[in-house]
């Protein structure tokens, strides 16, 4: 007769103790990806304070410096057709600030070598400002930096080039207008930049 099976007995070890483990790595990544969504998050958060802090901060240095106004050149238009390139062209006003030109312009930012005036020229008509510098120092240097950063729409952004032979001079230019300083004033320059930025002729977006 068949011995049965005893009851009580402990049971056999499972083959797969292993598998019915937790899988710890598994909780690891999901943690690290969480943090890293947490990071981009806050990241993110932090620049639009940023951006929204300086952005604040240009409308009061603008507001405070609308006396100047009053010293900026007008000039009468010379033009706005585009021309093929390699073109000879001549202009009235130094730097121009309008008149005919290359279809390529030159895109916002901040530049550390010379760009072609007759493709700045187009970048005016876009409603960028333009400002030329040589020698101004660091710190105007810095600033001219943080504001092609802040405004750098194709149709309202900065484009900072040199020059050469300004030293600490400064121009800044849009369509048709021209504001000359002989040494940086941000509040001056940010009234410019405010009242023209975005404004040209090809595509007005303010």
């Amino acid at each position: 007769m068949a011995k049965s099976a005893k009851r009580g007995g402990k049971r056999p070890a499972s083959g797969n103790s292993a598998a019915e483990k937790p899988k710890s790595g598994g909780f690891r990544w999901k943690y690290a990806f969480l943090a890293a969504c947490g990071v981009a998050l806050l990241a993110g958060a932090y620049g639009f304070y940023s951006s929204h802090n300086r952005a604040a901060s240009f409308e009061e240095l603008a507001q405070a410096g609308q006396a100047a106004l009053s010293q900026v050149e007008v000039a009468p238009s010379e033009g706005r057709t585009h021309v093929p390139v390699g073109q000879p062209l001549q202009f009235a006003t130094d730097p121009p600030t309008s008149g005919n030109h290359y279809p390529v312009w030159i895109d916002p930012g901040f530049y550390e070598s010379a760009q072609s005036r007759v493709n700045l020229v187009h970048s005016l008509e876009h409603g960028m400002i333009v400002i030329f510098y040589d020698k101004p120092g660091p710190a105007v240097l810095d600033r001219l930096r943080d504001w092609a950063g802040l405004f750098n729409g194709p149709w309202s952004g900065i484009v900072a080039v040199p020059r050469a032979g300004l030293e600490e001079k400064l121009i800044l230019t849009a369509w048709r207008r021209t504001l000359r300083m002989d040494r940086f004033d941000e509040k001056p320059a940010a009234a410019f930049i405010d009242a023209f930025r975005g404004r040209g002729p090809e595509n007005p977006v303010r």
